[in-house]
């Protein structure tokens, strides 16, 4: 997916999205040590996951997603995050 699909960067996350199935959105998330400790991973991971379920329905099908978070998502709350996160998706037309 890294290098077949697209990227976004934002201060918080780190977007990519690639043509997948059709009738499907898939996610995966990948948080790694440089975030800091398992509970501060975990916590970014939450805050992933309540974001893009957040934006989900809105979401055009057949797409997978992995979403990179950074460290400064820490700091930031989970409407905060979704935010962000439909920004990002409605900027590369992935909202329908």
């Amino acid at each position: 997916m890294y290098s077949r699909g697209k990227c976004v960067a934002t201060p918080a996350f780190v977007l990519y999205f690639v043509k997948g199935k059709p009738g499907r959105v898939r996610l995966g998330i990948t948080a790694g040590k440089k975030i800091g400790c398992a509970v501060k991973r975990n916590r970014a991971k939450r805050l992933v996951t309540a974001a893009f379920d957040s934006c989900l329905p809105k979401i055009k099908k057949g797409f997978d997603f992995c979403i990179v978070p950074r460290t400064r998502i820490l700091s930031l709350n989970s409407n905060q995050v979704a935010n962000r996160l439909f920004k990002a998706l409605s900027d590369n037309g992935l909202i329908e």
